[in-house]
């Protein structure tokens, strides 16, 4: 596969911290462009697998011909049940690479980068029902202020919700430059910065990112085997913030406490603070440059 398709972040530094052992069932919750699956192939031993999990059916066409490897085509937030439908107790390791694929982006139909004028899609899953212009026509003004403060931040989320639902009472809302037009009436700050993060709010919406990370998260317990790795990139602070609270708070307690009336741990933090690529990797590859690597090991 060319590195055009997609160019794995944090690639060696994510596979190193996941294969403590070479040996067992890996899990690959967002195979992409496949760069991180194959390099943990590469790495593990000849009676070892890699399961991968992506919706996106683009990614049927650069599938590593090896029979070690599987992939699910389902959301990752179905890991556990499609893990336990295959017979599958425990494993050695997960690895999640969040956000969107280089490919997804740079697919302008796709809808999800600003950089091109396309239909309002952004689905991950190209047959789901609901996409970014669905949203965009049916949501209430209380809903997509909800969406852009929950999702972006955004300080005027209510402004841009309301000009929303005034100019598709003019014009539908169709394409990326439609809702560009319109973002750009009551930007605030720096133009880049701010439609990413009102493009970065549709996409979280339209394919349920943070639902489907917190039972990842949730489940990765009860899926690891001792001694197992949890391995996630993320891209933003809502993903980031997720998951540095199921490492240190929600995965860490057991709901069965042990004899002495003391809760159990779960994992064991391995990075106290997240790992960040190097000046030469955000030179390369620019979607490196809001990285966070954070490992957790399963007790």
């Amino acid at each position: 596969m060319s590195d055009a398709f997609h160019i794995p972040v944090l690639l060696h530094e994510s596979v190193d911290a996941l294969l403590v052992e070479k040996t067992g069932v890996f899990v690959d919750v967002t195979f992409g462009g496949g760069g991180h699956t194959r390099h943990i192939l590469d790495k593990i031993n000849g009676d070892s697998r890699v399961i991968a999990f992506d919706r996106d059916p683009i990614v049927q066409q650069h599938l590593p011909d090896d029979p070690r490897f599987t992939l699910v085509p389902w959301n990752y937030r179905h890991m556990k049940r499609m893990l336990r439908v295959a017979g599958i107790s425990g494993v050695q390791g997960i690895l999640a690479d969040l956000g969107v694929s280089s490919h997804q982006f740079d697919a302008g139909e796709r809808g999800f980068s600003f950089r091109n004028d396309a239909p309002l899609d952004m689905r991950m899953n190209p047959e789901a029902h609901v996409h970014a212009g669905h949203i965009l026509s049916s949501a209430s003004a209380a809903d997509l202020q909800q969406i852009f403060s929950d999702y972006a931040e955004l300080r005027n989320a209510r402004q841009l919700a309301m000009e929303i639902v005034a100019s598709r009472e003019l014009m539908p809302i169709r394409t990326t430059g439609d809702l560009m037009t319109i973002a750009e009436k009551v930007m605030k700050g720096e133009r880049h910065k701010y439609l990413a993060q009102v493009f970065q709010a549709l996409r979280i919406a339209v394919n349920d990112e943070l639902e489907s990370l917190k039972e990842m998260l949730r489940d990765a317990a009860d899926v690891l085997s001792p001694g197992g790795r949890l391995v996630v990139i993320t891209y933003h602070s809502l993903e980031d913030r997720l998951v540095k609270a199921a490492f240190r708070n929600e995965s860490t307690q057991d709901d069965i406490t042990n004899m002495t009336g003391q809760r159990e741990a779960l994992y064991k933090v391995i990075t106290k603070k997240p790992i960040l690529p190097g000046k030469e990797e955000m030179k390369r590859n620019s979607r490196a440059t809001s990285a966070k690597l954070r490992v957790a090991e399963r007790i």
